[in-house]
């Protein structure tokens, strides 16, 4: 099992509101205000997981900078009470940022289930190389 530090429980549970405040907000017709809570949460949430370093590393690397000013700019549309523009630019940062994880992700689903249909599509996915 993993132990985690005081600071990355805390994390944890910055990042597990930011999400719920995101998901609410979404529910709710783009709520900025609840969006904007949960892009704050989140952000400073991974930065307690992580660290501050290597969360500045992660999002500034050369061949990430692309998903990481779409990300960001949507954090600051969002902000500015723009939620639905702000939200598809953080859709599309999001994706370009974990675009190399999610054949990973894929990959430990397919083996964490045993649903013959659900196996056999993130198996599928798992495999391919390009996934967007």
């Amino acid at each position: 099992m993993v132990t985690l530090s005081d600071f990355q429980r805390i994390g944890v549970g910055l990042v597990g509101f930011g999400l719920f405040f995101i998901l609410f907000g979404v529910l709710l017709y783009f709520d900025s205000v609840l969006l904007a809570f949960g892009n704050i949460l989140f952000l400073s949430g991974l930065v307690f997981i992580i660290g501050f370093r290597r969360t500045f590393t992660f999002f500034f690397q050369r061949p990430k900078l692309k998903g990481t000013s779409f990300f960001l700019g949507g954090v600051v549309i969002v902000l500015m009470r723009w939620p639905l523009l702000g939200m598809l630019l953080e859709a599309y940062g999001f994706i370009n940022l974990f675009r190399s994880f999610f054949p990973v992700a894929f990959g430990f689903l397919s083996s964490m289930t045993n649903i013959p249909l659900l196996s056999k599509i993130f198996q599928k996915v798992g495999d391919s190389s390009s996934v967007v």
